[in-house]
C-alpha cells in the first residue's frame, strides 16, 4: 500500500476548509501567527511534496533545494510575490494561485476604502467616541462628494473591473489603465483607456489594482503623487511596494493629495509607530482584502483543488507558470 503524499500547511486554518488534504494526504502544520516557513518543519523538508503557503511565506531557491521531492506549490492567494517563480519553473513545480474567487471581496473594501476617506469617517468617529461631538457646526467633518465624480483604475483585471462596476452607482466617469484594451468593459460602463499620466491629473480617486512586479514596483513615486489633484484620493489594494511610501509620507502632510487608504503597505505590516498612522487623511487595514467568511473559505477550498492536482499529477485549475506543462 502506498503512503499517502506529505503535505506541509504553513500555518493552521479550520480544518472544514480543507478537509480534501487532511483525507489524501499527510498533513504537517506550522504554528500561527508567525511569518514565513517555521523552522519547527525543516525536519518534513526531505520529504515533503506539497507545499500550502501564506504571502507571508518567502519561497526561494534555498528552500527549494531543501525539498527535493516537492512536486507542487500552491498559494493562499492571488498574488505569487513571495515565491521565486522562475525557480520553480525550472524544477518543473507547478505553482498555484486564487483568482477570481476574492474579486467582489476586494472590490467591497475598495469602496469601504474609498468612502472612509472621502467622508472623514474614521476622525469623525473618533471625535464622537472621545466626546468631541458638541455643537453642530456647517464646516465641521467636511469630505468630499463622490456622485458625478472620476475614478481612475490603475490595472483593469477582474477585481479593478468590479470596482468600475461599483462606481456605476456613483454616476462616476472611469478611466483606466492596462496592458491591453478592455473594450467590453469600456462599452458596459463608457470606460475610458488612458495613459498612467493623464489618470493622474483627471481622476477624483486613484485606485490601484496592478500585481507586484518589476515594472510595478514604485509605480507611483513623487513625480506620480505630484501629477494629482490636491483633493485627489489614492487607495492602494494592489501590493505595498507599487507606492513610494515616503513620497506618499510627503504628499499627505505637504496637501499634494487629500488623502488615502492602504490595505497594503511598504513594508508590510507596517510598523506601529509609522508616521502614516498618525495623519488623520489616511486609513490603513491590515491586508484584509479578502477577509469575509465566504471568500476565505472559497480561496481555501480552490488552494487545496490546486495542491491535490499537482500531486495527482494533473494541470492545476489555477496555475501561475503553465510553461512547465510544455517541458
Amino acid at each position: 500500500m502506498n503512503e499517502k503524499p506529505l503535505v506541509i500547511l504553513a500555518h493552521p486554518m479550520p480544518k472544514e476548509w480543507v478537509a480534501p488534504l487532511y483525507e489524501r494526504t499527510r498533513v504537517v502544520v506550522g504554528p500561527d501567527g508567525v511569518p514565513g516557513i517555521h523552522p519547527s518543519l525543516e525536519p518534513y523538508f526531505p520529504e515533503v511534496e506539497g507545499l500550502f503557503t501564506w504571502l507571508t511565506d518567502r519561497v526561494d531557491e534555498a528552500l527549494l533545494d531543501r525539498m527535493p521531492r516537492l512536486k507542487v506549490i500552491s498559494n493562499y492567494a492571488v498574488g505569487v510575490d513571495n515565491i521565486d517563480v522562475a525557480a520553480c519553473t525550472r524544477r518543473g513545480i507547478p505553482v498555484g494561485h486564487t483568482p477570481g474567487v476574492l474579486t467582489d471581496a476586494v472590490a467591497d473594501l475598495t469602496w469601504a476604502l474609498i468612502l472612509a476617506v472621502a467622508r472623514g469617517i474614521f476622525p469623525a468617529a473618533q471625535d464622537a467616541r472621545e466626546g468631541r461631538w458638541g455643537l453642530w457646526h456647517a464646516t465641521r467633518w467636511l469630505g468630499y462628494d463622490l456622485v458625478g465624480r472620476t475614478l481612475g483604475i490603475v490595472g483593469m483585471g477582474q477585481i479593478g473591473q468590479a470596482v468600475a462596476r461599483r462606481a456605476a452607482g456613483f454616476q462616476m466617469r472611469v478611466l483606466y489603465t492596462s496592458r491591453t484594451p478592455k473594450p467590453a468593459i469600456e462599452a458596459e460602463l463608457n470606460a475610458q483607456r488612458v495613459d498612467l499620466d493623464t489618470l493622474l491629473a483627471a481622476s477624483d480617486v486613484v485606485s490601484l489594482h496592478v500585481p507586484l512586479t518589476p515594472e510595478t514596483r514604485g509605480l507611483i513615486g513623487e513625480a506620480q503623487l505630484r501629477r494629482m489633484k490636491p483633493t485627489a484620493i489614492l487607495i492602494n489594494m494592489a501590493r505595498g511596494a507599487v507606492v513610494d511610501t515616503e513620497a506618499l509620507l510627503r504628499a499627505l502632510r505637504e496637501g499634494w493629495i487629500a488623502g488615502a487608504g492602504l490595505d497594503v503597505t511598504d513594508p508590510e505590516p507596517l510598523p506601529a509607530d509609522h508616521p502614516l498612522y498618525q495623519l488623520p487623511n489616511v486609513v490603513i487595514t491590515p491586508h484584509i482584502g479578502s477577509a469575509t467568511y465566504g471568500t476565505r473559505r472559497a480561496m481555501a477550498e480552490l488552494a487545496v483543488e490546486n495542491l491535490l492536482a499537482g500531486l495527482e499529477g494533473r494541470r492545476l485549475p489555477r496555475v501561475v507558470n503553465p510553461e512547465v506543462y510544455e517541458r
